[in-house]
């Protein structure tokens, strides 16, 4: 058997989709959680995305020529984000996953990334493990929530699409809530036309690229992402994140109909910055 590690292309898609949807599967599976994907064709549409991307450093593990997992480097900020990771079920165990995460953290290395961060499923104790060996901290335990659209306002705050002209102000609260900016992110949830953002007398207070796996939120007080939450259209995909350490928060969401779907955990190494403020991480971070 001879493994190897290459940069994914287009064509990849094809058999790395299937797997990634077949790995999430699998796992959730065996601990009693629904699957990250409803189905293989989504998730090879989300890999044929991600490598397609600019700010995205796709990787694939091949065995013999045969493609048996990948991974995606995220570079659009000072910090880097790792995910989704996944190796073929019939093909795990075999150190295949490890050697996909330190291609990924020498190509961030080698880039200068001020530190790295991925999120983890709460119940993998496998994945855990590898990635604590890999040298990430555990930082918060999270929840993803689910539920229907809560179609609420919160006194005091507004909310509205977000545009162009917001970005400035956006990327000024990012730095001031986390320490460092992620505008590509931003950039693109604006001409997806899903980022939201909220004001308080005018002022922008916090914003979200989305409210689901995929989008980051934060505020300079939960208002903020109590106004976004309830704003929301839908919560894509699974759900989104919440830090299960913001008590008030999390039963503020529990009251109002959501409901905790499954435990995650968000891991860094290098540079790392508690929140000043409240947030919503994304399945990357």
């Amino acid at each position: 058997m001879t493994l190897t590690i290459r940069t994914a292309r287009a064509e990849d898609a094809a058999a790395a989709g299937p797997i990634c949807e077949a790995a999430f599967r699998t796992i959730a599976g065996r601990h009693a959680f629904p699957p990250d994907f409803p189905s293989a064709e989504v998730a090879t549409g989300l890999v044929a995305a991600l490598i397609a991307r600019d700010d995205v450093h796709a990787v694939v593990a091949e065995i013999d020529g045969r493609v048996v997992g990948s991974n995606f480097l995220w570079e659009g900020s000072s910090i880097a984000g790792v995910g989704p990771i996944t190796v073929d079920p019939q093909v795990q165990d075999a150190g295949i996953g490890r050697r996909l995460m330190r291609a990924v953290l020498e190509r961030a290395e080698a880039r200068g990334a001020a530190g790295v961060r991925l999120l983890q499923a709460g119940y993998h104790m496998r994945s855990m493990s590898l990635y604590a060996k890999l040298g990430f901290d555990v930082r918060e335990p999270l929840l993803t929530l689910q539920g229907p659209a809560l179609n609420l306002e919160v006194p005091g705050r507004h909310v509205r699409p977000a545009s162009e002209r917001d970005l400035a102000a956006c990327e000024r609260l990012h730095v001031e809530v986390h320490g460092f900016e992620r505008s590509a992110e931003l950039r693109a949830a604006i001409r997806g036309e899903t980022a939201l953002v909220v004001e308080q007398v005018g002022e922008i207070t916090g914003y979200a690229t989305q409210l689901g796996f995929f989008g980051h939120a934060l505020g300079r007080g939960n208002d903020d992402l109590k106004a976004l939450i309830g704003a929301a259209p839908g919560f894509a995909g699974p759900g989104f994140m919440l830090p299960a350490r913001n008590a008030e928060l999390m039963r503020w969401c529990l009251a109002h109909g959501l409901r905790a779907v499954q435990p995650m955990t968000l891991m860094s190494r290098g540079l790392y910055q508690a929140p000043a403020g409240a947030t919503l991480p994304s399945i990357l971070f």
